[in-house]
């Protein structure tokens, strides 16, 4: 889904699937005020966002997939705010993203809750 924004970033003529009305497209946030994030594209952050939590998943990273998930899911509550509230539009594609995120962060949280029960500390 992050890889679809991305793309529609990036493409002159964006492939306009998830353009239902004006308040519920993805256009507004992809080609919009809302498309970069300090000069980066917000779908390239959530793009390598993604894949280093895959890595840090598949490598068994505790730390570092909390960090992402947490921070993902900092940007994605800052990224539906803005759209709601700012400006006005509701990209499905996003949402589905910050669903995903949601439940990473879910996931992660009692992973690692049931790890620190399991591990004593010393």
């Amino acid at each position: 889904m992050a890889s679809y924004l991305f793309y529609s970033y990036l493409a002159p003529v964006p492939p306009g699937l998830c353009d239902i009305n004006s308040t519920i497209n993805c256009d507004a946030v992809t080609k919009g005020p809302l498309a970069e994030f300090l000069g980066v594209p917000v779908s390239l952050v959530g793009l390598i966002g993604y894949i280093t939590i895959l890595y840090a998943s598949i490598m068994r990273f505790k730390k570092l997939h909390l960090f992402m998930v947490s921070f993902g899911m900092v940007f994605c509550l800052r990224l539906t705010y803005l759209e709601i509230f700012a400006e006005k539009v509701f990209c499905p594609v996003c949402g589905a993203c910050q669903l995903i995120m949601l439940i990473l962060f879910i996931i992660s949280l009692k992973l690692n809750a049931a790890h620190d029960r399991v591990t004593p500390r010393q």
